[in-house]
């Protein structure tokens, strides 16, 4: 498989780059965004570019992905709603009308949040504009779309947070990970086992079109299961 990754240097985009990167059947991955990762890796070719609102001078690199994960976004504090709409919603828009038009057949999987109001008129400002995204983008013509949703992510294999406030967070949480994980395992995920679920979606789609983190945690362990039996065969 070949992918399309945006939001490669936050916390999400990193691990769903690492496991990019460690699947045997992924030959490449193509990193779009505004800098330099800094990774070098034969898998990893960059595209960068500055206008996130116009990617009319790129289209053409976006096609040839047989799937494309949208890990770029930011969190909503201390944003008024009109700055967190621009990044969240014009930003995206704009990727995935491009991407849409030039390349319908790419599997596209957005990375939403757990409590997206779907509705678009609840109290909370960022699950509105969530919400607004993931409707715009299922209207969008590609073939399969798919808006996943995790709640709580633990940061593993040394990812960081770039948000201080984040990582404090964190740091404070790892060590009670495992219990949250066991009692509440659809409410608490990883970087890793994103990344793992968003690779069987391009692999094989998903049962849905918006995937909570109970699901996401399914198609993680599908892809888990696969690879033990491959090991033992």
């Amino acid at each position: 498989m070949n992918i399309l990754l945006l939001g490669a240097t936050g916390m999400i985009g990193q691990g769903v780059l690492g496991q990019c990167l460690l699947a045997p059947d992924v030959n490449g991955v193509t990193i779009l965004g505004r800098s330099s990762t800094g990774v070098t890796h034969p898998k990893v070719k960059e595209i960068l570019h500055s206008d996130f609102t116009n990617f009319s001078t790129v289209e053409q690199q976006l096609t040839g992905h047989d799937a494309c994960f949208f890990c770029l976004g930011v969190s909503s504090s201390g944003m008024s709603e009109a700055d967190y709409t621009h990044i969240t919603y014009d930003y995206t828009l704009a990727f995935g009308t491009a991407l849409s038009r030039v390349a319908p057949q790419t599997v596209f999987v957005y990375i939403s949040g757990a409590g997206t109001d779907s509705t678009e008129k609840g109290r909370s400002m960022w699950a509105r504009v969530k919400g607004k995204t993931e409707n715009a983008l299922l209207a969008l013509p590609f073939e399969k779309a798919y808006m996943a949703r995790p709640g709580y992510i633990q940061p593993l294999d040394g990812i960081r947070s770039k948000t201080g406030l984040y990582r404090a967070m964190y740091a404070a949480m790892g060590p009670l990970y495992p219990v949250w994980k066991r009692l509440a395992p659809g409410l608490v995920t990883n970087t890793r086992e994103v990344g793992l679920a968003l690779l069987q979606i391009a692999r094989n789609g998903a049962p849905k079109r918006v995937l909570e983190t109970s699901d996401l945690a399914a198609l993680a362990n599908q892809t888990t299961s696969a690879a033990q039996s491959h090991s033992q065969s």
